[in-house]
């Protein structure tokens, strides 16, 4: 599947994807040496926006939630990436233990969790899951749509090991965000693997400190193919000591969503973009489309009303914002029968597994996607990101694809990077 773009590919975008396509065997090379220097996270996803003139990344999340949205033909791609993951952290590893979100009444999540499950007991692994949630207190049985169900069991804390009662994991897969905090029972763990790592959660975790390791990524990037580093970077800046609700650090977010306004006009008369810029101010820390908006205009920061503010102060599990990051708003061009859409990329280990599509019928292309109203459509990847086609033009469904991965995996590259700068005691 490829999308119906609104603008012919043209211009900065048509040149960026010829350059991808023209210099694949120098990207190539170019991840194989940052990946003997670095360690991906186990699994990644990256929301990507593609704007007919610039292809950029809006957020990565570590505990990527959807791969039910994936392509089950790429199943066996995925159990090979997991295979390698663990070939390299654990070779001696047999059993498995996953720690879940606690949201047994989102069925779309459940989907994920099973999927998840699958894939790493087809890699070879003992799975077991182990809920955080109290009100679980022996192993209880939870019914999955289009799926087998799901057994979830209380957590066991024995000394500085985690498991469940008649079970030892050597491995603990989070696909927990810790948006509540680091939970006790997980703390001070010792002779088992925690992927992703304690300080990935939202608990410590800063999309700010992300976005400044992707900026240099991007600029090394760009250096190597000799193109503007903006056409694959979003701008951005910081404000700390945010309260929406006493009007605290509103002068802050002013001054930064002026500011990067006046950069992202500057660069749209150099390329005669047409666009109106924006700015998005999000959470610098937290997920699930939560404590974000659209800007415009500066003024629109200063004249929040009660419930634009409500809305901003708190996020995933009552988390309060004191923290904002303002990124580059990113157009989208592309459409799913006639619906704005973003591709989100899915990636195991250093290798892209699939992705698919966020759908939002009523938003529009400068508008937040990750919003109530949003579906998925799975992505028909021929090639999985991964195999050109150098005789075919910009745009043909597996150039497409395959710029995609690059951006996505650069962004993967960037969050390998942010948690070795983060990782306690660094």
């Amino acid at each position: 599947m490829i999308p119906h773009l609104t603008t012919a590919l043209t211009g900065p975008l048509q040149d960026l994807e010829k350059r991808i396509l023209d210099s694949s065997a120098e990207i190539e090379h170019f991840f194989r040496g940052q990946w003997l220097e670095h360690t991906p996270p186990l699994y990644c996803s990256v929301d990507l926006r593609n704007s007919g003139f610039k292809l950029a990344p809006v957020d990565t999340n570590l505990f990527p939630g959807g791969f039910n949205n994936l392509n089950p033909v790429f199943l066996p791609l995925c159990v090979q990436a997991v295979m390698t993951a663990i070939e390299r952290t654990c070779p001696e590893a047999r059993n498995l233990l996953v720690v879940p979100e606690n949201h047994t009444r989102n069925t779309f999540y459940l989907q994920n969790l099973s999927c998840l499950a699958t894939l790493m007991r087809q890699a070879g692994l003992n799975v077991r899951i182990g809920t955080l949630m109290p009100a679980v207190t022996r192993p209880t049985e939870i019914a999955v749509p289009d799926a087998q169900p799901l057994v979830l069991e209380p957590l066991q804390r024995s000394g500085r090991r985690l498991g469940l009662a008649d079970f030892d994991p050597c491995m603990i897969l989070l696909n927990n965000d810790l948006s509540a905090g680091v939970p006790e029972i997980l703390k001070g763990l010792e002779e088992q693997y925690v992927l992703p790592p304690l300080h990935a959660g939202w608990a410590t975790r800063r999309k700010s400190n992300h976005f400044a390791a992707y900026e240099e990524i991007a600029r090394e990037f760009a250096a190597l193919l000799k193109i503007d580093p903006w056409l694959i970077n979003p701008y951005f800046g910081v404000c700390g000591e945010v309260d929406f609700r006493a009007h605290a650090g509103e002068e802050c977010l002013a001054a930064n969503a002026e500011a990067l306004i006046a950069q992202i006009r500057l660069k749209y008369l150099e390329y005669g973009i047409k666009d109106a810029p924006y700015v998005v101010v999000k959470a610098d820390a937290g997920t699930y489309g939560m404590g974000i908006m659209a800007v415009k205009d500066a003024a629109e920061v200063r004249s929040l009303n009660r419930r634009q503010r409500n809305k901003m102060a708190v996020v995933k599990e009552g988390l309060e914002v004191t923290e904002v990051i303002v990124q580059e708003g990113v157009h989208t061009c592309e459409r799913i029968n006639e619906a704005v859409a973003e591709p989100v990329v899915y990636m195991i280990d250093r290798y892209v597994v699939g992705g698919f599509y966020r759908v939002h019928t009523a938003r529009a292309s400068d508008e937040v996607l990750n919003a109530p109203g949003m579906h998925f459509v799975p992505l028909a990847f021929a090639d999985c990101c991964t195999t050109p086609d150098h005789y075919a033009q910009p745009g043909a469904a597996p150039n497409r694809f395959y710029s995609y991965g690059v951006v996505a995996r650069l962004a993967l590259l960037a969050a390998s990077i942010e948690l070795e700068r983060t990782a306690p005691g660094e």
